[in-house]
């Protein structure tokens, strides 16, 4: 940090997305309260914003966190949010994840015409999402229940994306519980996909705050925010992610929840699919075992079940990146 006066402004790097802005203005708050200084937001264009490539073409994870990484190393800024399902799985030693904030909802929302659920699609209905994951969930489920949908590619922001619906483009689209919950705009979704269903994508609905390893104060305040079962949950699934070999690219989804009795956490349960985008072949599996004590614990959840998907054909669907 250029400056380490206590009340000289924190520089927060942030996407310049509506979404971006409003968890980033979140967690700015947060931080204010725990530091009693300014922070100031700064506002960074990354490769992913502007190009209109979909993610699988322009290189998937990563697109939308290098610029921020970069200005971070380059200490034009203090510390940067991000999505953490954006972030590659593999952490560079020079920038620690100094927190791993509380998780909003990690599931997926239908927002669809006229109240319209995904059972009451009519035939042929065009279903917009810029996720092979989501395509591989949303087809196999269309199969299950005999109908027939198109899943159409899009990219851009929330607002582009309700638009494709409201202007009769398509007659639905997917997106993240989490991004409509921090922009106010939950109220929109027509259904909740529950992960029985279409499990999200791994790290989906939580934010990680980064910053300089070298910068020991500031990743001890920031750690404050960290919520310890949501990092050994998103550790999990992201573990899971890194062990199938896949980025953004391959259709993998997961989801580590708690297992709550009488308000007592007892175990942890690691659900995980990769499939074709098609929906015809799906490996889904799941494990239930102890709450991680450690990151090593965490990790070794993920890398088991990867292990188990891997021997039960997942392999073999690995290199179906065609969209």
């Amino acid at each position: 940090m250029n400056d380490t006066s206590s009340t000289a402004p924190l520089r927060l790097g942030t996407r310049r997305s509506q979404l971006a802005m409003a968890q980033s203005g979140q967690v700015a708050e947060a931080v204010r309260q725990l530091t009693g200084r300014p922070v100031e937001l700064v506002e960074i264009t990354t490769y992913g914003d502007v190009s209109r490539e979909s993610l699988a073409q322009i290189g998937g994870t990563g697109v939308f966190v290098s610029a921020l990484r970069d200005a971070l190393l380059a200490g034009d800024i203090d510390f940067a949010v991000h999505s953490l399902k954006d972030l590659p799985t593999a952490q560079p030693a020079e920038l620690v994840l100094a927190a791993i904030p509380r998780r909003e909802d990690p599931r997926d929302v239908l927002v669809a015409r006229d109240g319209l659920t995904f059972e009451t699609l009519p035939r042929g209905a065009r279903v917009g999402t810029g996720s092979p994951r989501r395509m591989a969930q949303l087809n196999a489920w269309a199969r299950e229940l005999g109908l027939e949908i198109e899943t159409v590619p899009i990219r851009g922001n929330i607002d582009t994306r309700i638009g494709f619906v409201t202007q009769g483009e398509l007659d639905a689209v997917v997106l993240a519980a989490a991004g409509l919950n921090r922009i106010g705009r939950i109220g929109e979704a027509t259904q909740f996909l529950e992960p029985d269903t279409v499990l999200p994508a791994p790290g989906q609905g939580a934010l990680a705050i980064e910053c300089a390893a070298t910068n020991a104060p500031l990743a001890a305040a920031l750690a404050e925010l960290d919520d310890p079962h949501t990092r050994a949950a998103v550790t999990a699934e992201r573990s899971l992610l890194a062990a199938l070999e896949a980025g953004c690219s391959a259709p993998v989804g997961a989801l580590a929840d708690l297992l709550v009795e009488e308000q007592v956490v007892t175990e942890m349960r690691l659900r995980g699919v990769v499939g074709t985008t098609d929906g015809s072949t799906l490996v889904q599996l799941s494990t239930t075992g102890p709450v991680p004590a450690s990151e090593e614990d965490a990790l070794a959840l993920g890398r088991a079940l990867a292990a188990e998907m891997l021997d039960k054909g997942a392999a073999g669907l690995m290199g179906e990146r065609a969209l």
